[in-house]
């Protein structure tokens, strides 16, 4: 794959570590590209239903490394559009699960590539920070338009103007974390928690991403007619069918994932 990005695939799961722990998992150009070809890999891989993106060592991300941003010639705007938001565009539109697992703080665009996943888990060491202004900057790689949605506007920019640290018991009261796993049981727990997802329904989990990412810009009428669309597909598919049997049977499913 790539040196400061491993790929691993088990029992549906591919876990995608951000492996540059002396530099505390920090971003530049290279990086976010094998980040990309990993999702592609991933997607195109039939056997992976959920993809985990976490990180090696203490951080699951810093951010945007600083140093590597100087030696490109510090153009934030061409940063942005030409390496983030291709990211960002693919992680929220993206097929399968996929679960940002916070094994450490994550600061910066590292919390805004987190929050582009599906579901953010983290052990209970991590933080969240939005550590833009004390740098001059402000909230990019999405967070000014993710931060509201979750949190509320006057939350999102207490956040954005004070930079603060969100602690993980924090940001799951706030919504940004789903889950918080102790610090000792946290591969355990995650192990656990991804595997659950990955014996799921593939293909209503796409469905529900697709309902879910199109309820925003539609009235309660459109969202209805595109519920019934999906659901009618949902109904067709052989993971249903094994839902109903299994009732009737009074045993769990065993979902297969096929269309």
């Amino acid at each position: 794959m790539n040196e400061a990005m491993d790929y691993v695939v088990c029992d549906g799961v591919a876990t995608l570590t951000l492996n540059s722990p002396a530099k505390l998992n920090a971003f530049d150009a290279a990086r976010l590209l094998a980040l990309r070809d990993a999702l592609d890999r991933a997607e195109r891989d039939d056997s992976v239903r959920v993809v985990v993106l976490t990180g090696a060592g203490r951080f699951f991300s810093s951010g945007q490394d600083l140093v590597a941003l100087e030696q490109e010639g510090l153009d934030l705007a061409r940063t942005l559009e030409e390496d983030y938001a291709p990211l960002i565009l693919r992680l929220v539109g993206f097929s399968k699960v996929t679960i940002a697992a916070l094994n450490g703080p994550a600061v910066g665009a590292g919390a805004n590539i987190a929050l582009a996943c599906d579901i953010v888990v983290a052990t209970r060491a991590a933080y969240m920070q939005q550590v833009f202004v004390r740098i001059g900057l402000i909230p990019d790689v999405g967070g000014t338009w993710m931060l509201p949605r979750i949190v509320g506007a006057k939350r999102a920019l207490a956040l954005a103007l004070t930079g603060d640290r969100v602690s993980a018991q924090e940001a799951q009261a706030m919504g940004l974390v789903y889950r918080v796993f102790e610090d000792g049981d946290f591969a355990g727990d995650l192990r656990a928690f991804a595997g659950g997802l990955a014996s799921g329904p593939a293909t209503a989990y796409r469905l529900i991403k697709e309902a879910f990412g199109k309820s925003d810009g539609q009235d309660l009428e459109a969202q209805l007619r595109l519920e019934a669309r999906l659901q009618g597909e949902a109904g067709r598919t052989p993971d249903f069918r094994e839902a109903v049997e299994a009732f009737k049977a009074k045993r769990p499913p065993v979902f297969g994932g096929g269309g």
